[in-house]
């Protein structure tokens, strides 16, 4: 039996517990007046999170890679051809009780800010240069939340019941502070990433 244990756990690829959904997202670069930028959408109306803004991504289709998932959101999204992105690497990703996020990092090729042309997702986009990122950090707010908890939940199976002591959870968001646009939340998360590890690298030369 054990022989058989060992056999099924070398052959099982470890992921987080729980049954999230898979997400992809592009963080685009875009030369833009003579230098590096990262391109931002703002969600249309007709779809969730409206207003709010966002990368380039979405839900990863069955027998999809997460890259394959990035790249095709942002050719729809974007009205772009597969050509016009070229993809540099992957920053760290985002796990959650509800959704695993990767996040890819694209150089928007062949083709000029003015030149996209986006879709009914998408009701705007934006660019920030990454100077500009770099030397404007985002400010990491605090916020917590409290266990609640069903009338049928069953106390009678923790020690000391009802009187357990749940730890609070508490989560750190992270705000751009910006004159004309919204930037929090996950896309913060990922563009805060990604600005430090060009700072590590900087800073390691």
């Amino acid at each position: 039996m054990i022989n058989k244990i060992e056999k099924i756990l070398n052959e099982h690829e470890p992921a987080p517990l729980g049954k999230q959904r898979l997400f992809s997202v592009l963080l685009p670069l875009i030369q833009h007046n003579g230098e590096w930028h990262i391109l931002y959408e703002v969600r249309s109306q007709k779809i969730s999170q409206p207003g709010e803004t966002a990368f380039p991504g979405g839900a990863v289709e069955n027998d999809e890679t997460f890259e394959e998932a990035a790249i095709r959101e942002t050719m729809e999204e974007l009205n772009l051809e597969q050509e016009n992105i070229r993809i540099l690497g992957e920053i760290d990703y985002t796990v959650s009780e509800l959704a695993i996020i990767h996040c890819f990092v694209g150089e928007i090729v062949g083709v000029t800010l003015d030149d996209i042309h986006f879709n009914e997702e998408v009701e705007e986009l934006f660019v920030i240069p990454v100077s500009y990122l770099i030397k404007n950090k985002p400010h990491y707010y605090s916020s917590e939340f409290k266990w609640k908890h069903p009338d049928d939940f069953p106390y009678h199976l923790l020690p000391n019941g009802k009187n357990y002591r749940f730890r609070p959870g508490k989560h750190l968001i992270p705000f751009y502070h910006l004159k004309k646009h919204s930037l929090w939340g996950f896309t913060a998360n990922m563009t805060d990433c990604f600005i430090n590890l060009i700072e590590e690298q900087n800073n390691s030369k």
